[in-house]
């Protein structure tokens, strides 16, 4: 979290330095659309680019830290140019919901595209990629015993082993809010001093910090996102392939009648007060696209939500799993209460 601040702020004064779009009716006749997105990654433009060449709508962008958009969205009014949200993590996609800014859409297309466990009961959002987040661990000490679950992560067998980022980054908030669902409040609270007292050291850094540190012999457990690790594993750098081949992936909560792993999502939501509402609609149906979804998969390592998108080999190679259905309103629900459960137990 502390490493992301500096960009964040950037990215922040960016925002509110951005000049004013176009006003609607202007922006309507170019064929344009307004993307808000808290996504920053440039295999996105790819996407962006693949549209405006299958539509000939143009995509003006503003990127910005979620909270941050949905604010200024927010406080535009009738009078903001934003026609489609992009975000990551569920609890943010129902937090802009709840926020007024985001309209139900009906469309056969994305109903059709996207399965109903990752979309908006509503139509208020749609996930476009997945990420499972999984445990990481050194093939070369051969697979760790006793480790299945997300909750055994907590077994004193693990005492001095698990590298993980800090417990405020929404990858660990929104996995612990999904344990809070599942097990209930006092099982979260031993879970979470497990994990704390399990710790290898301090958190720090980013998902790809903590199975770095498995090689070097400071952790033995890592606890991180797929798409980080895809990313090493598509890589030319020999030491980043060397690395992949080095490294099992758990899919945790895989047996019969569990849950199953727990995934991030990323989704994309029609701005209520969208001025090119058209346009947005078609924006929002191509990213579920086969071309869009092969830039999530074999561009950014994501899983697409799409079936029958092939994936990138680097994705194939950590095998198959069952992901945990996405309860976007119960994720942000659980959310604060999560964060204070881990900061309790010592997970700063």
């Amino acid at each position: 979290m502390t490493a992301l601040a500096p960009r964040r702020l950037m990215l922040a004064a960016l925002l509110m330095a951005a000049p004013a779009l176009a006003p609607a009716a202007s922006a309507q006749n170019r064929g344009e659309v307004a993307v808000y997105s808290a996504r920053h990654y440039d295999t996105d433009r790819r996407l962006y680019d693949a549209f405006t060449r299958e539509t000939g709508i143009r995509v003006r962008l503003i990127e910005g830290d979620a909270d941050q958009l949905v604010e200024r969205i927010r406080t535009e009014g009738t009078n903001s140019p934003a026609d489609v949200l992009i975000t990551v993590d569920a609890a943010r996609l129902a937090r802009a919901k709840d926020a007024g800014v985001t309209q139900g859409l009906r469309s056969a297309v994305l109903e059709e595209r996207v399965p109903a466990g990752l979309r908006d009961a509503e139509g208020h959002w749609f996930a476009v990629s997945q990420r499972a987040r999984v445990i990481m661990y050194d093939r070369t000490r051969g697979v760790p015993q006793g480790l299945t679950r997300y909750e055994d992560l907590a077994s004193e067998r693990f005492r001095g082993q698990i590298c993980v980022r800090a417990a405020n980054h929404p990858y660990n908030v929104s996995l612990a809010a999904s344990i809070l669902a599942a097990d209930g409040q006092a099982a979260t609270e031993a879970w979470a001093r497990g994990v704390a007292a399990n710790l290898a050291r301090p958190p720090q850094g980013g998902d790809r910090d903590q199975f770095r540190a498995i090689p070097p012999g400071q952790c033995q457990l890592a606890i991180a996102n797929t798409y980080y690790l895809g990313q090493i594993g598509a890589s030319e750098n020999p030491a980043d392939k060397a690395l992949f081949e080095r490294l099992g992936v758990i899919f945790p909560n895989q047996g019969a009648g569990d849950r199953g792993a727990h995934v991030n999502i990323s989704g994309v939501a029609l701005v209520r007060t969208s001025p090119n509402r058209d346009n947005a609609v078609r924006f929002i149906e191509f990213m579920t696209t086969a071309e869009a979804q092969r830039i999530f998969a074999l561009g950014n390592m994501e899983y697409p939500v799409v079936a029958g998108v092939p994936l990138h080999p680097a994705l194939v190679a950590m095998g198959e799993f069952r992901a945990e259905p996405v309860h976007a309103t119960q994720s942000a629900a659980n959310a604060a209460e999560a964060l204070r459960i881990m900061q309790r137990a010592g997970w700063r």
